[in-house]
């Protein structure tokens, strides 16, 4: 037996580089694609049930794929790398159709095969951040990862608001069409899906299965064909059946941290529409400056969360980012000035670089080798569940309970993040099982 060999910070960084257009592509959506709706004719209480792609598809594509990539492997293509390529593919073709939309169905339709794409990409990535590092590096590489998320999303964002001071031609509202300058940031989404993810798999070797490993990836290789299909549901239930008390407790937290996280992202354009009376093409621009702003602040957070947690431990840092996350989110309608607007995003950037980096590492660091595919499926299905909730549920809240209104909305979000941190205090930090740190090489080594 050996151990996972420590991986230096260009190894690292080389392995995470094709989250930057995965998160391109989310961050789009985050920004323009409820105002693409809006275009096409959308209302308010249409943009939560318009969003309903992404759960769905994210309870049903991540934890199969993970189960489906822990039984995989291919001396050539790997392990993971198959699926997050595939993932990228299908996605870059949806962003560069998505501003072409016609109709409001027809662009809920390419969400839809968007998201598959994305979920395709997202979750074997996780999981082949967890199967390359050892324990002690776990923090450090999921932070890493933090880092090009925020790095997509700021691009995203910052390419929004850049391209329509460049190309608006005027600033005229144009409400009954797409404009044509958001067009060009989907189209850099399209070529950075792919070229990144590229890097990471050509950069980025994966380790082979050890013996036992690849005896199981056999025996489930030599099954009928209608066993194979099967095998990943099984696979599920059994982990969820097994799943480990602190991810138990972690679903309470992500149900009220992802609903008030979607209720941000569908709502934060029209807030100042209401707010500061801009028209769409204004609120979509002001939108894409706090996006860019919370995610550079991710940026500039996100390594640096590191130490605080090897420190003070995971679960203090995470509780106290969700408190943040949320007075920044309560303080949002007070503010009326689009300049200073912005400053509580450094807040909100804080806590989203804690969200995308502490509760992988803690759960990586518990969950056996051998199924850490199909667990950060079930860590995903954590997310799209609260997400599913609110696409189905918010709609009539904000239209019978909150007067339809943004402000609103946004007020809501910020009380529901409060509550996530009190749940979090409950949280107990997971010890790692060190077991993980050692693999054992097959026939060829490594």
């Amino acid at each position: 037996m050996i151990k996972k060999p420590n991986l230096s910070f260009w190894q690292i960084w080389n392995m995470n580089v094709g989250f930057l257009g995965i998160q391109f592509s989310f961050g789009l959506q985050q920004t323009a694609v409820n105002p693409i709706f809006s275009y096409l004719g959308a209302h308010h209480e249409d943009l939560p049930l318009l969003n309903l792609a992404g759960p769905v598809t994210g309870l049903i594509i991540q934890p199969i794929i993970g189960a489906i990539s822990d039984k995989t492997w291919s001396p050539r293509w790997g392990r993971r790398k198959p699926f997050f390529m595939i993932g990228a593919l299908i996605g870059s073709l949806c962003l560069f159709a998505f501003p072409f939309s016609p109709t409001l169905w027809f662009a809920v339709g390419l969400l839809w095969i968007l998201d598959v794409g994305n979920n395709m990409a997202m979750e074997p990535y996780r999981a082949f951040v967890g199967d390359k590092l050892p324990n002690e590096q776990l923090s450090f590489g999921y932070q890493m990862q933090s880092l090009f998320v925020g790095a997509g999303i700021v691009l995203a964002n910052a390419s929004i608001f850049l391209f329509q001071d460049w190309f608006d031609g005027g600033g005229k509202d144009a409400s009954d069409s797409i404009p044509k300058w958001l067009y060009y940031s989907f189209f850099i989404g399209a070529v950075l899906s792919v070229s990144t993810i590229l890097w990471s798999v050509l950069k980025t070797p994966e380790i082979p299965p050890s013996n036992e490993e690849m005896e199981d990836i056999n025996k489930h290789n030599a099954l009928p064909f209608e066993d194979r299909i099967k095998t990943p549901f099984f696979e599920i239930m059994d982990a969820i059946k097994d799943m480990p008390k602190f991810m138990w407790k972690l679903s309470g937290v992500y149900l009220f941290q992802w609903y008030a996280l979607f209720v941000y992202w569908q709502f934060i354009a029209p807030l100042f529409e209401e707010t500061m009376s801009f028209d769409k093409s204004q609120a979509l621009s002001q939108a894409a400056k706090m996006n860019t702003t919370y995610n550079i602040s991710t940026i500039v957070v996100a390594l640096a969360l590191v130490p605080l947690a090897l420190k003070h431990g995971g679960k203090k840092v995470y509780v106290f980012s969700l408190f943040l996350t949320g007075i920044a989110m309560l303080s949002l309608p007070n503010i009326k000035d689009p300049v200073l607007v912005i400053l509580p995003m450094i807040l909100f950037g804080v806590g989203w670089a804690a969200m995308m980096g502490i509760p992988y590492s803690m759960v990586s660091k518990i969950v056996p080798q051998e199924r850490r595919g199909v667990y950060m499926g079930i860590l995903n299905m954590m997310i799209v569940i609260p997400m599913g909730i609110q696409t189905i549920t918010f709609g009539p809240i904000v239209k019978n309970l909150l007067g339809n209104s943004a402000v609103n909305a946004i007020l809501f979000g910020g009380v529901f993040f409060i509550i996530s941190g009190v749940l979090a205090l409950r949280l107990k930090e997971p010890a790692s099982n060190f077991e993980d740190n050692t693999i054992i090489p097959s026939g060829g080594g490594h």
